[in-house]
């Protein structure tokens, strides 16, 4: 980068607010997904003002800036794919006001999901979308992603709780939108479009939460099950009984396998599980709920219905059911678990024909597939075990993927449930919202002329997703 640029830069946050360092700059290449490119500066802006300061520098000289938050996304939103700028947010970590009487929090872009759940659980309040990457992820990054996790069924995703947030625009305009009231029919929602931005729009700066109470209590239940479209079954069941459990997640024979393999069998072999927590206020509610699990879990064909009350053993399963990604590894030696077709959603109602038209695309295209995930919402996750050095794998894999993709679209649903679009799933994503693009091809035009917010990604995606892999494939650009 131009050392003009750099000194224009260092005015704004001084000598220890950014980098060219090349271990730096190759660190902040990466998010959690497959790919990688190095930027030219990295910058930790500490106020809302440096951010302005800093994006009308490079609005000025053309300079492309992808913000980033603790780099735990798994679709290479955070991934500088044309160079620049990363301004990294790790520094605007406050959480500025808690408001329990209003239900809200006020809260850096920056502060880590747990820590800002630790301030609240004082309180007796929680901030609830629960993150696999909760003790990583910064509420910027969940923001701009609209991330959610195991809870999004009874609590919802991360654009549920936005109430109102200050963001810099592509000019440095500071703008604060939205409110801090339960209600608000006031207009256009410009706080709500920057959720799932994916940092095209503007840099995230600051959030208004909307929190909820803490559950006084809470119970799980592992159901096994001989046949996975059972334990799809199992779900659908308990959403029509009507139950709405704080969480559903469900495993297939090859996560079950990998994890068991990989840390000591935690599990029980069978072909298919499901791991439902209820939570209420009362031991009657929970004994209530804990019931109604059983009583659907065998009517639907479980070979094994274990409830629980102990946090040990329930923090077991749910550590187990959380390292499937990591854990998929251990099934061949030299082979990766890597995230192509990672996080689509579906109706709950059409879980079991997911589940199974999967299994058949994997077993079409010779690739191992993962099936599980939080599946009372119909977020499924597939990660797919491949040998990283061979470009025949990943091209079999990401024709699999596009047809799993197809697959959830042509069932009603969505390519990406909770992670964001970024690179992986552009192409899908644009078949998906094709009735959409014009529009959202203007609003992009509207909120940055100059095309240097995270330039490239989603809708702007053109191409094939296999570049610039992480991966020793030197037969892939």
């Amino acid at each position: 980068m131009d050392q003009r640029i750099i000194g224009m830069i260092e005015n704004v946050v001084g000598k220890e607010g950014y980098s060219t360092k090349t271990a730096d700059l190759y660190t902040y290449g990466f998010d959690a997904s497959i790919f990688h490119n190095s930027p030219d500066i990295v910058v930790q802006p500490r106020t809302t003002e440096q951010v302005s300061e800093i994006m009308k520098i490079a609005n000025s000289e053309r300079i492309p800036v992808v913000p980033r938050g603790a780099g735990t996304g798994l679709c290479g939103s955070a991934v500088p794919m044309k160079g620049g700028i990363v301004l990294a947010m790790q520094k605007m970590d406050k959480i500025k006001n808690v408001s329990v009487e209003d239900l809200w929090v006020d809260v850096e872009a920056g502060c880590v999901y747990d820590d800002l759940n630790r301030e609240l659980l004082k309180h007796g309040f929680f901030f609830p979308p629960s993150p696999g990457s909760a003790e990583a992820c910064q509420v910027g990054g969940m923001v701009a992603t609209n991330a959610s996790g195991m809870r999004a069924v009874k609590y919802g995703a991360t654009r549920d709780f936005v109430l109102g947030l200050t963001f810099v625009k592509a000019d440095g305009e500071i703008v604060r939108a939205g409110t801090r009231t339960i209600k608000d029919s006031s207009g256009y929602q410009l706080a709500r479009l920057m959720c799932g931005s994916e940092g095209t729009l503007g840099v995230i700066t600051e959030v208004t939460f909307k929190i909820a109470t803490k559950p006084k209590k809470s119970a799980s239940c592992l159901c096994g099950f001989d046949d996975v479209e059972d334990a799809g079954r199992c779900i659908a069941g308990l959403i029509a009984k009507p139950l709405i459990p704080a969480s559903c997640e469900l495993m297939d024979s090859v996560s079950i396998e990998a994890v068991n393999k990989a840390r000591g069998n935690p599990l029980p072999a069978c072909k298919a599980i499901c791991i439902v927590e209820v939570d209420g206020e009362t031991d009657e509610i929970i004994h209530r709920d804990l019931k109604i699990v059983e009583e659907v879990a065998k009517e639907k064909g479980a070979i094994s219905v274990t409830p629980s009350f102990d946090a040990k053993e329930i923090s077991k399963w749910t550590d187990a059911r959380k390292s499937v990604m990591t854990s998929l590894s251990a099934l061949k030696p030299g082979y990766s678990s890597v995230s192509l077709a990672d996080d689509m959603g579906v109706p709950v109602s059409r879980v079991p024909e997911a589940v199974k038209a999967f299994q058949g695309i994997a077993a079409k295209y010779g690739v191992t597939i993962a099936t599980y995930g939080h599946a009372s919402d119909g977020n499924l996750h597939t990660k797919m075990l491949i040998d990283p050095t061979d470009k025949d794998e990943w091209e079999r894999g990401v024709k699999a993927v596009d047809e799993i993709f197809d697959v959830c679209i042509e069932l009603g649903g969505t390519v990406t449930g909770e992670h964001g679009v970024g690179i992986s799933k552009a192409p899908n994503y644009m078949k998906e919202r094709a009735s959409e693009l014009s529009s959202i091809i203007a609003i992009k035009k509207a909120m940055d002329p100059e095309n240097i917010l995270n330039p490239g990604k989603m809708e702007q995606w053109h191409g094939s997703i296999l570049t610039h892999l992480r991966y020793p494939c030197k037969e892939i650009i």
